[in-house]
This record gives C-alpha cells, sequence and structure tokens, in this order.
C-alpha cells in the first residue's frame, strides 16, 4: 500500500515570498489542501498537478496520493484516463460515473487541455485526456473553492475555445537608451533579463508561471518584438539563456516563442543580404531554427515585427509580407512551429498637411490583398483596432477582410493609452466588446470566431504584457486584474467579464481579508466595474484619441501628435471636429468594413456615439443620439469622470484595515495621482474645445 504524499514542498510552503501572491495566495487553496486527494497519471505537467496539491495538503492538513493506492477515502480524484481504473473501489466508481459525461459529449474526447468536472457518489472527479488538461483542472477546482465540493456541481466538460493564449513581453535584454528594461511597461523591470544578463531568479519564474496557468495562458514571447542588437543575440549566441526560461515555464504548460529580427541573417549570419527569395537566406534560417529546436524541443516559433516604425522588412528587396513571413514559416515547419507576423505596418513619415492620408487604412491596404498567400502555419497578428490600443476604436477591418488566413486579435494588457498603470482601468468590458462583435452583422460570426478559425486552427488571443519586477507584478494591484481577464477571455470569450472580476476578487482579495468579505467585494466592483468608462470620460472624447504628450504617452497634450508624421489627428478648428473617415468624403476608411458596419459607419446619423469623431468631422453642435451636443457632451463627461475617481479613491479608504497594508497603501497613492492627472484632463481638454468653439458650459462650472 502507497503512503501518502506529505510535505513534498513543505519547505517551500513554510517561506513566503517578498513579491504578492496575487490571484494564487495559500488561502486560496484552502479547500483543496484540507481534504484527502488522489492524483492518478503520470507526465511532467502532473508532476505540477501532484506538487501544488502536496503544498496545500501541507499547509492545510490534507492528504494526497499518487499512484495505485488501495485504501484511499478521496474527496477529488485528479486522473488521467488514459492511465487506467483506479485500483479503489470508491474512487474508481466516481471516475467511472464521470465518463458519460465526456463521451455522451459529441466526440467523446477532451482534447489536449480540456478536462471534465463532476461531483459524483460523494467525489468530485477531474478527467483529463493529457496532463495540461489536468492541471487547468486542478486550477479550475481552486477557483471554486468550497464549491467544487458540493453535491449539486453538474459534470461539465470545459476546452479553451482558443487554443493560442499569449502573451508578447516588450523586454529587452540589454537596457535601451529610450525604451529601457521593459518597452511600455509600467511595472519595474524585466522578470527574465537585466542590465543585459539573464535575471536567473527561477523562483519569481516559476510563480509567474502558475499565476498564468491558472487564468488559461499557455505561451508567452520573452523578449521586445523591436529587436535590437543585444535582443538579435537569442537566436543564435545567447539561446541557452531562452532555453533556461522555457525550462521553468514548462512544468505549466507555457510554450516559449522568440521575436526575431528580419534581418537576422546579415546582423547574425553575415550576410549580404536577407531577400526572403534568396536560397542562402532560406538556408540560414533553415539552419538557425534547427538549432533552435535541438535546445528547446517544444518551442513555439517566433514573432515579427517587420517594415514597421523603422523595423527591417521585406520591402526592402522589393518583396512583400508573405514573401518574408512564408519564409519563416518554411523553416519552422517541419518543427512544429509558427511564426506571428504583426500586422502594425503603416508610414510614421507621412505629410500632415496631406488629409489622404489615413493611419487607420495602413493594415487592410498591405496585408488583406494578401489573404490566400501565406503558409497554413503563419499567424498574422492584429491589433484589435485599427490605430493603436487607444480606449476607444472600432474594431479593425482587418480581422473581418482575410478568410483564408490565421488571424490572432492583438491587445494590449500594459496600459500604455488607458493610464500606465498608475490609473484603474479594467479592461475586460472592453475586450469583451471586441470579442463579441459581429464584423458581418448578426447573421455573421465573431471576432471570437475568427480567433478561433475553422477547425480550432485560428491565431486566437495575444496580449502585450503588464507585469514586471515590481512586488505587486503590475504596479498597481488593480492592475493585475487585466492579466486575469485577459487569460480567461483567452480560454472563452464569452465569459461575462463582470464574473471574470467577481472570480479575481475571490481569489486575489477574499482569501487574505482581514475585514468584511462582502464590503470588500461591494468595494472593488464599484471601483473597477466602470473604470474603463470613466478613463474613457476624462480622457479624448468619442473616439477621437491620441491626445497624449508625444514619447512617453501619459497624460493629456490635445495637439501633441495634431501635426507630427505619425499620422493621429482629431482636425479640430473653430467649426467643429473629427476625422473624416468616409466614402463620400473623406479618406474611405469606411469603405474597408463589409456591410452593414460599412454603412453604419459612413452615416453620421447611425454613427455609434462613441466612435463619431472616429469616423467623422462634426460641427460642436452635432446633437448625439443621447440628446446632448458634441461640445456637451465633451464638458459633462470631463466633469462627470472626475467625480468617478473623486468617488474612486474615497471608496478606497473606507477599505483601510480590511486588506493588506502594503497593498492599500500601494493603490491608495496610484488613486492620488489618478485623481491629480483626471483633473488635468477635464481641464485642458474642456479649455482646449471652450477656446477652439466658444460655446460656453450649459451648467456654468469654471472652464479656463
Amino acid at each position: 500500500m502507497s503512503v501518502p504524499v506529505t510535505g513534498r514542498a513543505s519547505a517551500a510552503a513554510a517561506g513566503e515570498s517578498t513579491w504578492h501572491a496575487a490571484w494564487l495566495p495559500p488561502a486560496a487553496f484552502r479547500e483543496l489542501g484540507s481534504r484527502p486527494v488522489l492524483v492518478h497519471g503520470d507526465g511532467l505537467l502532473v508532476d505540477t498537478v501532484l506538487d501544488e496539491v502536496s503544498r496545500a495538503c501541507a499547509r492545510y492538513g490534507g492528504r494526497v496520493w499518487h499512484g495505485p493506492p488501495w485504501q484511499v477515502d478521496a474527496d477529488l480524484v485528479l486522473a488521467l484516463r488514459e492511465a487506467g481504473p483506479v485500483p479503489n473501489a470508491a474512487a474508481e466508481a466516481a471516475r467511472l460515473g464521470a465518463t458519460p459525461a465526456v463521451n455522451g459529449s459529441g466526440d467523446g474526447g477532451l482534447g489536449d487541455e480540456g478536462y471534465l468536472l463532476a461531483r459524483t457518489n460523494g467525489v468530485t472527479v477531474v478527467l483529463a485526456d493529457a496532463p495540461a488538461g489536468l492541471l487547468y483542472g486542478m486550477f479550475h477546482v481552486v477557483r471554486l473553492g468550497a464549491a467544487a465540493f458540493d453535491d449539486d456541481l453538474p459534470a461539465r466538460r470545459h476546452r479553451p475555445a482558443l487554443d493560442r493564449r499569449m502573451l508578447d513581453h516588450w523586454d529587452n535584454v540589454a537596457v535601451h537608451p529610450v525604451s529601457g528594461q521593459v518597452e511600455r511597461g509600467y511595472a519595474g523591470g524585466s522578470l527574465f533579463w537585466r542590465d543585459g544578463a539573464a535575471r536567473r531568479e527561477p523562483a519569481r519564474l516559476r510563480d509567474y508561471a502558475r499565476l498564468l496557468a491558472a487564468c488559461g495562458v499557455n505561451a508567452v514571447s520573452v523578449n521586445n518584438v523591436n529587436v535590437h542588437d543585444t535582443e538579435a543575440l537569442l537566436l543564435t549566441d545567447r539561446l541557452g539563456d531562452v532555453a533556461e526560461i522555457a525550462e521553468v515555464l514548462r512544468p505549466y504548460g507555457i510554450r516559449v516563442h522568440l521575436s526575431v529580427t528580419f534581418a537576422a541573417p546579415v546582423v547574425l549570419g553575415g550576410l549580404p543580404t536577407a531577400d526572403p527569395l534568396d536560397d542562402r537566406v532560406r538556408a540560414w534560417w533553415i539552419d538557425a531554427t534547427r538549432r533552435v529546436y535541438q535546445r528547446i524541443p517544444d518551442f513555439g516559433g517566433y514573432l515579427v515585427k517587420a517594415d514597421s516604425e523603422g523595423r527591417p522588412g521585406p520591402f526592402a528587396y522589393g518583396r512583400d509580407h508573405a514573401d518574408g513571413a512564408n519564409l519563416l514559416a518554411e523553416a519552422l515547419a517541419p518543427h512544429g512551429g509558427v511564426v506571428r507576423w504583426r500586422a502594425f505596418v503603416y508610414d510614421h513619415h507621412q505629410d500632415w498637411r496631406d488629409r489622404s492620408t489615413d493611419r487607420a487604412r495602413a493594415a487592410h491596404d498591405h496585408f488583406a490583398p494578401l489573404d490566400g498567400r501565406f503558409a497554413d502555419n503563419v499567424i498574422l497578428q492584429v491589433k484589435f483596432g485599427p490605430i493603436d490600443f487607444q480606449p476607444r476604436e472600432p474594431v479593425s477591418p482587418v480581422l473581418a477582410a482575410m478568410p483564408a488566413t490565421r488571424l490572432a486579435v492583438e491587445v494590449q494588457a500594459t496600459q500604455e493609452y488607458t493610464g500606465q498603470q498608475r490609473h484603474v482601468c479594467y479592461l475586460g468590458p472592453w475586450w469583451s466588446e471586441v470579442l463579441r462583435f459581429r464584423p458581418r452583422g448578426e447573421a455573421g460570426g465573431t471576432i471570437a470566431d475568427v480567433a478561433a478559425g475553422r477547425a480550432g486552427a485560428g491565431g486566437g488571443l495575444a496580449a502585450v504584457a503588464n507585469v514586471g519586477d515590481d512586488p505587486f507584478w503590475t504596479g498597481h494591484p488593480l492592475a493585475q486584474a487585466n492579466l486575469y481577464a485577459f487569460g480567461r477571455l483567452a480560454w472563452d470569450p464569452l465569459l461575462d467579464p463582470g464574473a471574470i472580476l467577481d472570480e479575481w476578487i475571490d481569489l486575489t482579495w477574499l482569501p487574505v481579508t482581514t475585514g468584511d468579505p462582502e464590503a470588500v467585494r461591494r468595494t472593488m466592483h464599484a471601483i473597477m466595474d466602470d473604470s474603463w468608462r470613466t478613463y474613457e470620460r476624462y480622457t479624448a472624447p468619442l473616439g477621437v484619441g491620441f491626445m497624449v504628450r508625444p514619447g512617453h504617452h501619459y497624460g493629456p497634450d490635445v495637439d501633441g501628435y495634431e501635426y507630427t508624421p505619425w499620422g493621429t489627428y482629431h482636425f479640430a478648428d473653430r467649426d467643429g471636429v473629427g476625422v473624416d473617415r468616409t466614402r463620400a468624403t473623406g479618406t474611405g476608411f469606411t469603405g474597408q468594413y463589409p456591410p452593414p458596419w460599412s454603412e453604419v459607419y459612413e452615416s453620421r446619423e447611425r454613427c455609434p456615439d462613441e466612435l463619431l469623431l472616429f469616423f467623422h468631422h462634426v460641427p460642436y453642435g452635432h446633437v448625439l443620439h443621447s440628446g446632448r451636443t458634441v461640445i456637451q457632451h465633451i464638458y459633462d463627461t470631463h466633469f462627470a469622470g472626475v467625480e468617478e475617481v473623486a468617488a474612486m479613491r474615497e471608496r478606497w479608504r473606507l477599505l483601510a484595515g480590511a486588506v493588506d497594508p502594503a497593498v492599500h497603501d500601494r493603490v491608495a497613492e496610484r488613486l492620488d495621482e489618478q485623481l491629480r492627472s483626471a483633473v488635468e484632463w477635464r481641464d485642458q481638454i474642456n479649455t482646449y474645445f471652450f477656446r477652439k468653439s466658444g460655446v460656453p458650459d450649459a451648467h456654468g462650472r469654471r472652464i479656463h
């Protein structure tokens, strides 16, 4: 008879890390760790499950068995179906009782990452076909807590809607003179690199992998898409550093990807050209890729930014993006890898005087004509909107224009344009709107369907990561919710963002609160539920975007980009504001959408209020669907936004003593800054448009 596995990780359990536990505090494992648990099966990720359960049981008094025990009175069975019968009557009865729910689900399979969760014969059972499914199922039990052991828990099969759920780290190996250690990073330094070297802090990296697996992320790119000289060497001379990272992430089902420069054959290989149709270049990539897989057999593939914002690409050789992407795809294909080719391509040296040039058009103009020309293992990674992660944009028309290409939807968890993790801005509702959007109308599929692709062969969901070596991972403790929400929406795009926020609160805050749990929950929701729209209210109005300070993009500067080559304009004058992107009189961008949205966006009367200034130049007196004029909407929303931030701050103050003092102090400091910044936004935006329009506020409030 086997003995319980106890104390397997008791040494680790005895010590506490110096960083925030986020949504995996030890107390979140209380229900699982206080029960007898059977883990049945073998494999690297099954070992991870066993380790997680063992640590929880060592802390909370439960017992865990692994292998073939004959005397087990388990309350939780975590079993691989291929491991065969459990040699214990009660546990085997529970396993058999759950099996029909799998077989009756259609194909009778759970897939590489799926699992079945059921309560049967007084035992909670997680069944999986593969170790990754068992890992995700175990974290689901943690997420449910006591509810996982309710006798009325129905049997349900769980499988990810999107196979590819990836975080792109914009981390530099060497500190860059402009972008620093992490480009657009607002949470300290990199988890992977420091001052030109690998950090080699496996405990922190392991905890990061745990957090990602617990919310469903299964891939990361470990370096910046803007690949500089030192970072280019990760493909060759410094590949060992990447292999070390992969070794730490692998037990949590996370595959490593690498950002590479298209000019690598020149920069690293000494070739005179990087022409994708040159046989020497093809041979170089094939050999370099073979060496990568020798070191990292489960390597995911390459991420490429080419011919964009000064990065090298196939245009230099008279080739197009399909030629460039297919070059790398050919090298990766024998190993099962993919190339993720970013569609963020536009002219950043345009003449601001030329109103016919429209940055919003660029991705569609470049890529839509190439549909059907990309290799099967090319994933075109498309930003969710046509500009650049603004707090309000329409969905990119590229996502409806390339049915013969694998597309990934890219969002930005790092809050470059949404407060840079100094402002509370829960992005789950925004991402949910994007994923549920139907570009061909109600009869067509959603953006989530595009990401899923046919037969699950889509590019999935990708996010620019928002983590760093800050003790709270994301700088602002409440910004952790965006990372968690990304993972959960990537697993199931139809999840309600409010329910996701509940999960995060239940896992992160309620297990460790010293106050009234319901008061904590209510306060969190009151602060965060509408925080994205609050941010939108006190910043750029009605979809116009980019009224930020150039370079670092924090704080208001209405004309900051108006006369620059970057192509982001609001065209405000004494008569009106907004960009005319219509086919009738403007840039023709509306024509890139299929019906019905091409007609909706073309029409001032039908265009949604929140996008009006993105598509139309209108007078200040134009009446919105809300019944307010454009100018009064600007005044009202900016005053309201500041009031909402002030209310957030007061609500948070009431939680003093109910949450960890260090966490409370950090959030309080960030809310002070958010209020200061919101006031600055309000005053600059309102003053600017008052001086442009000459129209006073109908309510007589002070405008400078």
